[in-house]
């Protein structure tokens, strides 16, 4: 089945908003996924590292996939995120998400009990052999410490394992031999890319689409950038590129904070003062940004058009 689908575009990784109290709010989420939707996207990344995954009991796993396929109603396609240490954990992911209604399943490779690239092969071969969705590969070195060799990616594109790949590695030199190797082949792959500050460059590379954490908040110029780059009006993709990324600065106004506080507060705060979320609440035992945090990524916003001052 992996070798029939294919993925074109952009396809944000959904941020999950949470109540004070830590349960999913599902108005937000609501407002979240129809603006993306109407903005134009070609898909949804639900329980990626943009939407909690690592922090998600299976329980609520299942609430988050089930409200998300609820509210796509079959209007883009639904990526979920099958993400755990090891293959057997992965496969009952697996199997609860093609039940609850997703289209793709995206997994990375193990990162516990860590192995070679033997160990890897044969984890996302089990995976297309035991589940019944396409597969694609997540390369996120800096969380599972592993890097997905590009040679290794295509050889399970050529055979069919793999339906595509969600590039967040950070080595562009990796995706670009990936890119050109993919097209030699005969494109048995989806190549999308992770690094929404370099959009442009992978389109350039002849990425198929991009998977930008930063579309929680301004999809619209992700998506007029991709409509450009397949008219190859390269003035414009630049310029929309250069328009995100001075959003993009919600990321490094703030200080005290690192990791997931940083990033995934960064879009939660934004999105409460464009009044998307009602709460900016993070998981625990993550804090929600405060105070002159707040106000610098205010600032950011005012300055870019996405907030009244």
């Amino acid at each position: 089945m992996a070798d029939k689908f294919q993925l074109r575009g952009v396809v944000p990784p959904v941020v999950v908003p949470d109540t004070p109290d830590h349960q999913l709010d599902v108005p937000s989420f609501e407002r979240l996924i129809n603006r993306m939707i109407d903005a134009g996207v070609d898909g949804l990344f639900f329980l990626g590292s943009s939407g909690e995954v690592v922090f998600s009991t299976d329980e609520r796993r299942r609430q988050i996939i089930t409200e998300a396929v609820r509210i796509v109603d079959h209007r883009v396609p639904v990526l979920v995120g099958i993400i755990d240490t090891e293959t057997e954990r992965v496969i009952e992911h697996g199997r609860v998400a093609t039940e609850l209604g997703a289209d793709a399943l995206v997994a990375t490779a193990p990162f516990y009990a860590l192995g070679g690239m033997t160990e890897v092969e044969e984890h996302f071969r089990i995976l297309h052999d035991e589940l019944d969705l396409p597969i694609f590969a997540y390369d996120i070195p800096v969380c599972v410490h592993t890097k997905l060799p590009w040679k290794l990616l295509l050889k399970l594109g050529q055979d069919g394992v793999l339906a595509g790949v969600k590039d967040s590695s950070g080595d562009d030199i990796s995706f670009r031999y990936l890119c050109q190797a993919n097209e030699k082949a005969g494109h048995p792959l989806s190549l999308l890319t992770g690094h929404e500050i370099v959009v442009d460059g992978a389109y350039l590379s002849g990425a198929d689409g991009s998977v930008p954490g930063l579309a929680n908040v301004e999809p619209y110029g992700y998506v007029r950038m991709w409509k450009a780059a397949q008219a190859g009006d390269w003035a414009t993709v630049k310029a929309e590129q250069d328009r995100l990324n001075d959003i993009s600065h919600i990321f490094d106004v703030t200080t005290g904070v690192t990791g997931y506080a940083g990033g995934v507060g960064s879009f939660k705060t934004a999105l409460k003062l464009m009044g998307i979320f009602d709460s900016s609440t993070m998981p625990r035992p993550v804090k929600a940004l405060e105070g002159d945090n707040v106000e610098a990524i205010r600032k950011v916003l005012v300055d870019t058009g996405l907030l009244e001052n």
